[in-house]
């Protein structure tokens, strides 16, 4: 399959870019931006700078959050295309069996366009609440009070991306993953992509995809041409210019790249550039006067801090005309670019109360989850947590200084998710004094990452839980534990 790494390749001169404005934005996010966590930058479709933040990296997928919402607009296209679909359709038409007994005279006048635009005349969205309770959000959906006239009233509503995707789904019989496969993914060459479901086994459309940072790029280097990919045409040209273009207003906002408009499922920049974006900064950036596409995965809860970086450091140094070659400068980028990571927590490697924690399990008062007892072995070159929950016990390797990769089925970045799911993790550690073990654990398929302080004090463990970004508060409930000592038996008796 086609990878970024098999397009062709530039530097930065060659494409009319100086490096040294590569490394000012690089500078520029690692000072202002805490979790950056992947950069890809094409121009002209060449590739010329890449760069993940270790523990993530070119093979991981990453979760997109909204940016899922430009893919799903671009289903809806090819299904404008195939004839199976117009933006002027009753929305009701396409659920007759979920649709409320006597629907409303707006709700009559919701069309499919509005379902793109996020003009269904709702005042707020519909999904407050509503995922955990409701079995079909399709008649959750329907039954909304729809206060505004339809094509009125912006509104972000990811719910009415999901009804696009219920829609793909009522026309085609298929998932909207398995709709886009031979018709955008596998052309793209992106491999294995996940979309997450709803009770009703419908891709949920407005969030949920993951995929990689080179797909994003890829899928954003198809739009700046303009739907075609390698001689062949995706996606219909007229619906390119329809979904990146101003459709409805959307202001005011207090972020300017919020309040430029808004297409079908795709944001109006500044700069006459358009973007997908998601939440904790997941951006797809198409600047068609740079010919350039951006691509970035984040855990930042300043997404407009990012744009305006772009538009600092990236914009002002495209130029029309190559610019002289300067190889040692170029070189400095690509080691730079190599030796990108995650800062891992401060401290030292061992501590005097090391020792004393050799043995000893900590009970929690509360469970924490899953997760009953803690225990830590901590060495020179890094610690193990050994986490035991009612069924099963596993363990997580901290690295000193460094990001230690692996799997737990008992943590996961989401107090709501499956049971017995695995997430892929990694983990370091450090101590900040004699009694304060850190911990950072990041989860480095998602934006999520979460510090546990750890102090030791009379025969206790206090855990103080402290997340990057999330849809609530960042600081977590504080976790405290009592002192145990394991025996050969598998039994614990209290110190």
């Amino acid at each position: 399959m086609t990878d970024v790494a098999t397009l062709a390749t530039s530097t930065p001169e060659a494409e009319g870019i100086r490096s040294s404005a590569i490394l000012g934005f690089l500078d520029a996010a690692e000072r202002e931006i805490r979790d950056l966590h992947s950069f890809i930058l094409l121009r002209h479709g060449k590739l010329v700078a890449e760069g993940y933040w270790d523990p993530y990296g070119p093979s991981y997928p990453h979760m997109l959050f909204s940016l899922s919402k430009s893919f799903t607009s671009t289903a809806i296209g090819m299904l404008v295309a195939e004839g199976r679909l117009s933006v002027d359709d009753a929305v009701l038409d396409y659920f007759p069996d979920t649709a409320p007994a006597e629907p409303s005279d707006h709700l009559r006048a919701m069309r499919v366009r509005h379902l793109l635009t996020m003009t269904t005349g709702h005042e707020t969205e519909p999904l407050s609440g509503m995922r955990e309770r409701e079995a079909s959000w399709t008649r959750a959906f329907l039954a909304w009070p729809v206060e505004h006239v339809p094509g009125t009233h912006f509104v972000y509503n990811s719910l009415a991306t999901y009804m696009l995707s219920a829609i793909v789904q009522r026309i085609t019989g298929q998932r909207l993953l398995d709709y886009l496969g031979p018709r955008l993914f596998e052309p793209l060459g992106i491999a294995n992509p996940t979309w997450e479901r709803s009770p009703e086994g419908i891709d949920v459309g407005g969030w949920g995809l993951s995929i990689t940072t080179r797909d994003i790029a890829r899928f954003g280097q198809l739009y700046l041409q303009r739907g075609v990919w390698q001689g062949r045409r995706l996606i219909p040209e007229a619906w390119v210019g329809e979904a990146t273009s101003r459709q409805v207003p959307n202001g005011p906002s207090e972020n300017p790249d919020w309040e430029q408009g808004y297409g079908y499922q795709f944001w109006r920049c500044r700069h006459g550039a358009y973007r997908g974006d998601g939440a904790f900064g997941q951006f797809c950036v198409v600047m068609p006067d740079q010919e350039a596409v951006l691509a970035i995965t984040s855990g930042t809860s300043t997404m407009q801090a990012v744009l305006d970086l772009v538009w600092a450091h990236l914009l002002p140094a495209m130029e029309a005309e190559p610019l002289p070659e300067d190889a040692a400068l170029q070189r400095t980028l690509a080691d730079r670019l190599a030796a990108l990571r995650l800062a891992p927590p401060r401290g030292q490697p061992t501590s005097p109360r090391a020792a004393d924690l050799s043995g000893r399990e900590f009970v929690l008062d509360k469970a924490a989850g899953p997760i009953a007892a803690i225990s830590f072995d901590v060495a020179d070159d890094g610690g193990t947590l050994t986490l035991r929950g009612t069924e099963q016990v596993e363990q997580i390797r901290c690295g000193y200084g460094r990001w230690v990769r692996g799997e737990s089925a008992l943590l996961h970045p989401r107090a709501n998710a499956a049971e017995g799911v695995v997430a892929r993790i990694a983990a370091s550690g450090a101590w900040a004094d004699d009694q304060t073990y850190v911990v950072d654990l990041c989860w480095y398929q998602t934006p999520f990452r979460r510090t546990l302080t750890c102090r030791f004090e009379d025969g206790r463990v206090l855990i103080d839980q402290r997340v990057n970004v999330g849809f609530g508060p960042t600081d977590l409930p504080r976790l405290e534990g009592r002192a145990v000592r394991s025996s050969s038996m598998g039994r614990s008796t209290e110190i």
